[in-house]
């Protein structure tokens, strides 16, 4: 898509066993944000809308890499979570390894990463980023983690968002007003929506159209911590 050449061939380092399990994740975080451009600019890569594929194309297109850019970490596409939920993209250790005091195998994701299409595919799903419109159906990104749906053991977890209309700026605006209204106005899911819970800028390679937003959730159900912390990972298509 032009702009700003970032090179495939960075590679991260070798992160050895002892370190704290927020440095890896953070290291992984930013791994898949250069790796992103990359990926959508990809000769190789076929030209898909739907949300479950462009997961699935991506998932493939950062394990490859990291097989050789970032080998301590292997990508898997749609990990169980609570019950029978699935959130599309996990990172775990390629081997073993103790971050801080807890060991995880290969069978422990580290971080988990859900995607979401900016706009939604129709009407009905239109604020499906941050939140479902029917309490019985919990469809919402960040929402299910809100919920311990997704990432009940994590503290820190990721949100892709494939802008295929309108800019990032845009879209930040569009997320925090539907959270801002549902402050006042929950759909009756259990939610506790708060007036801070908005996305920040934190990052932006305008030339490369990537952009990087944070933000902090209160959450309930069965979870590590009671808040979450989210990164949130956008590509322009």
């Amino acid at each position: 898509m032009g702009g700003e050449q970032i090179n495939k061939k960075q590679s991260t380092g070798k992160i050895t066993s002892g370190i704290k399990s927020r440095t890896f994740q953070l290291a992984i975080i930013n791994f898949i944000y250069q790796q992103l451009p990359i990926w959508r600019d990809d000769s190789d890569r076929p030209d898909e809308q739907s949300e479950d594929k462009l997961n699935l194309q991506l998932c493939k297109f950062i394990d490859s890499c990291a097989r050789e850019y970032f080998p301590m970490v292997r990508f898997d596409h749609e990990e169980y979570q609570t019950g029978q939920r699935r959130v599309d993209i996990s990172a775990s250790p390629a081997k073993s390894t103790h971050f801080g005091a807890k060991l995880y195998t290969i069978y422990d994701p580290i971080l988990v990463l859900e995607g979401k299409r900016l706009p939604a595919p129709s009407s009905d799903r239109e604020k499906e980023y941050a939140t479902g419109t029917n309490s019985k159906k919990i469809s919402g990104g960040i929402q299910r983690f809100k919920l311990g749906l997704h990432g009940a053991k994590h503290n820190l977890a990721v949100i892709i968002g494939y802008l295929q209309n309108h800019s990032a700026r845009f879209w930040q605006k569009k997320i925090n007003g539907w959270m801002s209204e549902l402050v006042s106005n929950p759909i009756g899911d259990g939610c506790i929506w708060t007036t801070d819970e908005t996305l920040q800028a934190f990052k932006a390679n305008t030339s490369n159209y990537i952009y990087r937003y944070h933000s902090i959730h209160n959450r309930t159900g069965k979870i590590v911590d009671d808040k979450i912390e989210l990164h949130h990972l956008w590509v322009t298509m």
